[in-house]
């Protein structure tokens, strides 16, 4: 569902991912690349994929997190050698 309001308002979809950083420059890229779009209309998927490959980043990184804080705690899975 956040890649859906991503693809369409990317500002928004990337503040609710907890980016509010991205959104502020995605909302600067959209508005950029609005115009731009007029005479260029490829313009127009940039904030849009932008938008799309920071929240698959974030995601990923969320998971190796998770991946590695249940490795520290529970320890390496069995039958794993160094």
């Amino acid at each position: 569902m956040i890649y859906f309001l991503a693809f369409f308002v990317p500002p928004l979809g990337l503040l609710l991912n907890g980016q509010p950083f991205a959104a502020v420059f995605s909302a600067f890229l959209w508005v950029i690349c609005f115009f731009a779009g007029w005479f260029f209309w490829p313009a127009w998927l940039f904030p849009s994929g932008y938008a799309i490959v920071a929240i698959a980043m974030k995601n990923d990184s969320r998971r190796h997190r998770e991946l590695v804080e249940a490795v520290e705690k529970h320890g390496p899975p069995p039958g794993w050698r160094p």
